[in-house]
C-alpha cells in the first residue's frame, strides 16, 4: 500500500530502487506524445537549395552535344522511336537512384537531375540532326526544349511570333541569369512537391521513375514543336550567343 509520502507499506520510496545514475521516470504528458519537427522527413527542398539547381542547369546547356544521328527523309518517325528510348533511360535511371530511402534517397536528388537533363539534352541534339538543322541548335533552344513544359510562365518569352512563324530569341547574358534563378525556383519547388515519395520504397521510385518518362516525352514534344513552327534559318544568319560563364 503507497504512503501519502511517496514509499510503499516497506518504507522505500519510489525511485529507490534504479539502477545508480537513473532517475525515475515521469508520465508521459501532451508533449512527450508529440513528435517535434525535427523528429520528421526533411524535404528535398531543404537539402537542394534553388541556387544549386540552377548552377546544375546552366552546367546542362552549357554546352550542345554532338548529335548520334544524322538527317533523315522520315525524321518524325524515328524520333518516335529515339523518344521512347530516351524515355525508358531516364525512367530507369531515375528509378534506380530513387530506391534508396530516407535521408540517402533525398541526397540522391542532384545526381537524378543531372543524368536526366543529359538524357534530355542529348535527345534534343538528336532530333534537331533528324531535321537537318543541327547548326541552328543553341543554348537558348535546349533551354526551351527541357523546360517548356514544366515553367511555361519562365520561358514562354523565349520563343516569340513573327507572322505566320516562330523565332527563337537569343538572351543576353543578364536576361539568361534571371531565367536561370527562376528556372531553379520552379524546380526547386517542384521537387519539394514530390519529395515524399523518396520515403516510400518500391512504390516511390516507380512513381518517380514513371514522372521521369512522361517527362522526357514531353521535352521531345517540344523540340518537334519548335522546329515545327519556326523556320530553318541559313549559317550566315547564325550571331554568337552571349551568356555566363558556366560556374560563374
Amino acid at each position: 500500500m503507497a504512503r501519502r509520502d511517496g514509499s510503499d507499506c516497506n518504507g522505500d520510496r519510489a525511485g529507490d530502487n534504479l539502477p545508480s545514475g537513473e532517475s525515475p521516470r515521469r508520465p508521459a504528458g501532451p508533449r512527450a506524445l508529440t513528435m517535434s519537427r525535427m523528429h520528421l522527413p526533411v524535404p528535398a527542398s531543404a537539402s537542394v537549395p534553388e541556387r544549386e539547381v540552377s548552377g546544375l542547369i546552366e552546367r546542362v546547356i552549357a554546352d550542345v552535344p554532338m548529335p548520334r544521328v544524322t538527317s533523315a527523309a522520315d525524321p518524325a518517325r524515328i524520333a518516335d522511336g529515339i523518344a521512347h528510348d530516351a524515355a525508358r533511360n531516364a525512367a530507369l535511371v531515375s528509378a534506380a537512384l530513387a530506391l534508396p530511402p530516407g535521408p540517402i534517397g533525398v541526397l540522391t536528388v542532384l545526381p537524378d537531375l543531372f543524368v536526366i537533363w543529359k538524357i534530355q539534352r542529348q535527345l534534343v541534339a538528336d532530333i534537331f540532326a533528324l531535321h537537318g538543322r543541327t547548326v541552328e541548335l543553341t543554348r537558348t533552344h535546349m533551354l526551351y526544349c527541357l523546360f517548356r513544359h514544366m515553367a511555361s510562365h519562365v520561358v514562354r518569352d523565349v520563343v516569340v511570333r513573327a507572322g505566320e512563324r516562330a523565332v527563337v530569341r537569343q538572351l543576353s547574358s543578364q536576361a539568361l541569369k534571371s531565367m536561370l534563378g527562376s528556372l531553379g525556383l520552379t524546380v526547386t519547388r517542384r521537387l519539394a512537391g514530390t519529395s515524399a515519395s523518396r520515403w516510400v520504397p518500391l512504390a516511390g521510385a516507380a512513381a518517380v521513375g514513371a514522372y521521369a518518362y512522361w517527362d522526357t516525352l514531353q521535352v521531345a514534344r517540344t523540340a518537334r514543336s519548335v522546329l515545327a513552327t519556326t523556320s530553318p534559318i541559313r549559317t550566315d544568319d547564325l550571331a554568337p550567343e552571349t551568356g555566363p560563364t558556366p560556374g560563374a
